[in-house]
């Protein structure tokens, strides 16, 4: 039997395999998941670092955007409403290399939800600020190394 983690995981795989391959290719991982808090851990390795040993910018983009998204995309799943859903913009503040393993932290699952159910109810298009923030544990526990600002836009696709 397999634990609630393990099972997300599971899906998270599946989806980096067929769907955003992306997630598939720098080997991203769900780490912790519950409706409010999302963290996902993409290694440091050939495939994700640059010629200075720090992860790449997009091994990092590619972090900072299935973390803000997974609440959403996992909730869509369960629901199997016809909701789109897309990131409006991205802005990045890189204040330490990313220089080891990156975890990946998005606390504001209950404001996506909330703009998930918000444009199933009236049909129109919500755009939500998300906050990712990217942490080194190995070299420096839970100091940022980078933020990420995105809006997530939802909109709800009446069949």
């Amino acid at each position: 039997m397999l634990s609630p983690i393990q099972k997300a995981n599971l899906n998270f795989i599946l989806i980096g395999l067929f769907k955003i391959r992306m997630i598939g290719f720098v080997r991203a991982r769900l780490m912790e998941y519950t409706e409010q808090k999302t963290v996902i851990k993409i290694p440091l390795n050939r495939r994700t670092s640059n010629h200075l040993g720090s992860m790449y910018f997009g091994a990092l983009a590619t972090g900072a955007d299935v973390t803000g998204a997974w609440i959403a995309f996992d909730y869509l799943a369960r629901t199997k409403k016809p909701v789109s859903i897309v990131f409006k913009d991205i802005s990045a503040e890189f204040m330490k290399r990313a220089d080891g393993d990156v975890y990946f932290t998005c606390l504001d699952g209950p404001a996506v939800l909330q703009a998930f159910n918000d444009t199933i109810a009236d049909g129109e298009r919500k755009n939500i600020e998300l906050m990712v923030t990217a942490t080194v544990p190995s070299k420096y526990q839970n100091e940022p190394v980078a933020t990420f600002k995105m809006t997530l836009s939802m909109r709800y696709k009446a069949r």
